[in-house]
């Protein structure tokens, strides 16, 4: 599915992005990956901290390309993590890594289950991965969007 159809059928909404925004989400970033790796907090606050800059990064991915997720809709964090392929090239393989991380995120906050040592492990090296790559692409795609960054 192309991002136009995500659009059509009401997963997306247009968004006009600018630099402004794009460096305030990517300083949120960068800031909670920081926070994942901070040993004295609990692994479920380290895990949602590297989750929130996964979410980040799929939202600057969807800016970056003229879209949002329309928060209204069931499903916006899956949408934004499975849009990665289109509007960031994130390979599939670590595309099915990111979404098994948000199926986890939800287990840990609506079912209150405990995320191991591992899965916190994997969360931080993914975020910390699909920041590295984030910022790659905005440099070689969208350097205009990285003025205030």
């Amino acid at each position: 599915m192309s991002l136009q159809n995500l659009l059509a059928i009401g997963r997306l909404q247009a968004h006009q992005p600018d630099a402004a925004g794009i460096a305030k989400l990517l300083q949120a970033a960068r800031r909670n990956l920081a926070d994942a790796g901070i040993a004295q907090l609990s692994a479920d606050n380290r895990f949602d901290a590297a989750y929130k800059c996964i979410m980040q990064c799929a939202m600057m991915g969807l800016w970056a390309n003229g879209f949002r997720t329309s928060t209204s809709q069931p499903g916006h964090h899956q949408t934004a993590i499975q849009s990665l392929k289109l509007t960031m090239g994130v390979a599939q393989p670590d595309v099915i890594v990111l979404d098994a991380l948000r199926r986890q995120r939800n287990l840990s906050d609506y079912e209150g289950d405990p995320v191991s040592t591992p899965t916190l492990q994997a969360c931080i090296e993914q975020s910390a991965k699909l920041l590295a790559h984030t910022e790659g692409w905005l440099r070689a795609h969208r350097p205009d969007l990285l003025t205030a960054a």
